[in-house]
Parts: C-alpha cells; structure tokens; sequence
C-alpha cells in the first residue's frame, strides 16, 4: 500500500514522502495513529506540497546556521569557574555549561547536545570546542577557562 507521510516516521521516510509499506503496518499502525494516510492523486499533490515546506524549511535552517558559523568563528567565550591550587578545578566544565555561557555571553541559543568537547575540561586554560548547529555545519570556538577570584 502506498502511503504519505504526515510525520518523520523513523526508518521510513521523512513527512510528505509517499512510501510503499505493507497493507497491515499502514493500516494498524500508522493511519490510526495519524503518521500517515493513503496515497491517491490528491493526496500525491498534497505531499509535494509537504515535501517543498520541509525543503524550505531545511534550507533556511542551514542559512541561519552558516550565518551563526561566520559570526562566531574565531570568536572566544569565558567561563570562570572554582578552581583549587595549581589550576585545578573542582568538578569539570560540562556542555550545559558553555550553552549557558554561550547564551548569557554572546546572546546565542545552543542546545547542549550540539557541543562536542574534545577532552574533558578539569583545568583552568584555553580549549577548542566544537558547535554542530546543523549537520551540514560545525565551527569551532576558543573556550577560556578562568580561576575565580576571591
């Protein structure tokens, strides 16, 4: 049975793709929980339809990424954190960390889970992180750790 996607639908295809899928799986699983329903003609334009939303929307995302990419290459972010004799810190700078500092400091929303640090942060110093803000772009920035003062 041929069926349009009304929803990402995992291992199958993306929402307004027209995908051939057994009769039961369409039937039982995904018509009634509204992922999708049966493709016929109306329907096959309707899908072109979803399928120019979701490729606008894509590429719209990827210009906003690429913009945030050329304005915060290069680009350095502190964080100052507790830190004992010798440089070492209590605890480690973590992902929430620099998403918070990224945001209080340089205005930019980034979720935790799109920053890759490379070795684990236990000492006042300078490190390269990386920011995937899409998957088609990464940039990296410099992240200055410093010691508290008190």
């Amino acid at each position: 049975m041929k069926v349009v996607l009304r929803a990402d639908v995992d291992g199958l295809g993306y929402k307004g793709d027209i995908v051939s899928i057994s009769d039961g799986y369409a039937q039982n699983k995904l018509i009634p929980q509204g992922l999708a329903f049966k493709a016929t003609a109306g329907a096959e334009k309707e899908a072109e339809k979803m399928r120019q939303s979701r490729e606008l929307r894509a590429s719209e995302e990827k210009a906003m990424a690429e913009e945030m990419a050329t304005r915060m290459e290069n680009e350095s972010l502190s964080i100052t954190v507790n830190a004992g004799e010798g440089g070492k810190l209590f605890g480690s700078v973590s992902a929430t960390d620099i998403s918070e500092a990224l945001s209080g400091q340089k205005n930019i929303t980034i979720d935790k889970k799109l920053i890759t640090i490379a070795e684990s942060i236990k000492e006042v110093g300078t490190y390269q992180v990386g920011i995937k803000p899409h998957p088609d772009v990464e940039f990296t920035i410099s992240l200055d750790v410093v010691a508290e003062s008190n």
